[in-house]
């Protein structure tokens, strides 16, 4: 009986130190954490090696206890050579709620999924060799902000103070002080890329390094630009959103041939200069006068907003000359049964019914959610090693409500742009916009940009680019090969010397 009892103590004993090696413990999703993998991309014809590093880094206090952990992607050309030689761009997207999937594997990144407005192929998705993406030119680091992606705030912290414009920034600011302290690259070039809410960050995100770190950017890259929130939230009384997104309205009915003959025969770039006119000339000013406008100044105002944006006369009164545009993406093809998309106004989508005030889906969202989904997941963990049990949030409604920092007033963070173009002399902006983006349109990006309040000089490194696709540009391959190359021109530009 002794030796039995022994024989049962020992064995517990051997279990429980068993139990608690260091190989059996559960890995800590949130801890510091670094894969790295050596790839090869063709670009131009000619190889280049890089090291891919996927990996976590955490934000302390400075008493050293952790907040959030931040995932993220890297890419660093071979040979490494010297940083100050070596430029890096950081890349974020928007949302508020998205992971940088969107920047990382549809335009800067080594590997893209291949898809295109009316031929997005069947699951699984597409996964190709980028030879668009700029690794020839600059390093890459791809972050998501907190709860997006792998990102997340530490076991028993608050994720909602890291969702506001302010704290965001301060997060993604103190990653990347984190990253080029780490990696040695405070002396490198740098660029900020970021899309749609990511270019809120990025105006935003350029005043936090420069005024409160000393790290100055050589160069902004602002794809599908929002700066002020003026520009695009259909309010009552605001009426800036009816005259911004007209010339889009008349894009996206042109597209889709719900324009006269005389208009369809004419080029793109043709139809949206003249409906800018219009919406600057004489829709402006009827906007303006509001119900002090004569009946027949109105008439023929609602007669030329029907020719520009395909919809009929009876419509525009009705919608008092102001046609939101979620209105718009429902109304243009309601006949056909048939909604348009609002990141890209050449998807289009079939709702329940057609007689709903809105849509019930974007379908260009729908289109691109799951290739990209599948590409981000699949291509993390089995080509670049990172293993993770954890959701990979694309674009997530956790960071929401979104603190906008704004009471009583609109988001603007043009005016942070203005002051960091008169602090560093050598910053350089470019702007790339799509007209049929239904969700920040182009003439809304080109009135921020012309009220900036800019001096000639200051206003020459400044540029943008207009592409004949959406929200996300480089989901139309003509359009990411212009993309590519109006941004090798961007980079040479901002790194002269």
């Amino acid at each position: 009986m002794l030796m039995r009892i022994t024989s049962l103590l020992a064995f517990a004993i051997l279990s429980l130190a068993h139990s608690q090696t260091p190989e059996s413990k559960p890995a800590d999703p949130f801890a510091e954490a670094q894969v790295e993998t050596q790839h090869t991309l063709t670009i131009g014809g000619r190889a280049h090696a890089y090291t891919a590093t996927a990996g976590t880094l955490q934000l302390k206090e400075e008493d050293g206890k952790g907040r959030a952990s931040l995932f993220y992607v890297a890419y660093v050309a071979e040979p490494k050579g010297e940083p100050r030689e070596r430029p890096i761009t950081f890349c974020f997207n928007g949302g508020p709620g998205s992971s940088s999937v969107w920047l990382h594997m549809g335009l800067f990144g080594p590997r893209r999924v291949r898809v295109d407005a009316g031929a997005i192929p069947p699951p699984p998705c597409d996964v190709v060799d980028n030879e668009h993406s700029l690794l020839d030119r600059s390093d890459f680091v791809f972050i998501d902000p907190v709860s997006t992606g792998f990102s997340r705030a530490l076991p028993g912290k608050n994720a909602s103070e890291f969702h506001g414009v302010q704290s965001d920034v301060a997060a993604v600011g103190e990653f990347i002080r984190l990253y080029c302290t780490r990696n040695e690259r405070w002396a490198s070039p740098k660029f900020l890329a970021g899309e749609s809410y990511g270019t809120t960050r990025a105006a935003a995100l350029c005043a936090h390094l420069q005024r409160e770190l000393g790290m100055y950017v050589n160069g902004i890259v602002l794809v599908s630009m929002v700066l002020d929130f003026r520009t695009i939230r259909w309010d009552a009384g605001n009426d800036l959103p009816a005259q911004l997104y007209l010339p889009s309205y008349a894009a996206t009915a042109w597209y889709h041939k719900r324009l006269s003959s005389e208009l369809l025969a004419q080029p793109l770039a043709d139809v949206v200069r003249q409906a800018g006119a219009f919406a600057d000339g004489a829709y402006a000013r009827a906007l303006q006068q509001g119900d002090a406008q004569p009946a027949a100044e109105r008439a023929a105002i609602e007669r030329e907003l029907a020719r520009w944006t395909g919809l009929t006369g009876e419509y525009v009164a009705s919608a008092d000359l102001r046609v939101e545009n979620r209105r718009y993406q429902k109304q243009l093809l309601r006949a056909q049964r048939r909604v348009v998309g609002r990141l890209d106004s050449r998807f289009l989508g079939i709702d329940e019914d057609s007689a709903g005030e809105e849509f019930e889906l974007d379908p260009s969202y729908s289109a691109i959610e799951g290739p990209y989904s599948a590409a981000l997941n699949d291509y993390a963990r089995r080509e670049l090693g990172w293993k993770s049990d954890l959701a990979y949030e694309i674009l997530t409604g956790r960071v929401h409500p979104w603190d906008y920092d704004a009471e009583n007033r609109y988001l603007n963070v043009a005016e942070s742009l203005r002051q960091e173009l008169c602090r560093n002399e050598h910053l350089r902006v470019f702007v790339a916009a799509g007209w049929y983006d239904l969700a920040t349109p182009v003439a809304a990006a080109r009135h921020t940009l012309d009220h900036l309040g800019l001096e000639p000089e200051q206003r020459a490194r400044v540029e943008m680019a207009t592409y004949e696709a959406g929200h996300m540009m480089y989901t139309h391959e003509p359009s990411l090969a212009k993309l590519a190359g109006d941004l090798r021109a961007f980079y040479s530009k901002a790194l002269a010397r």
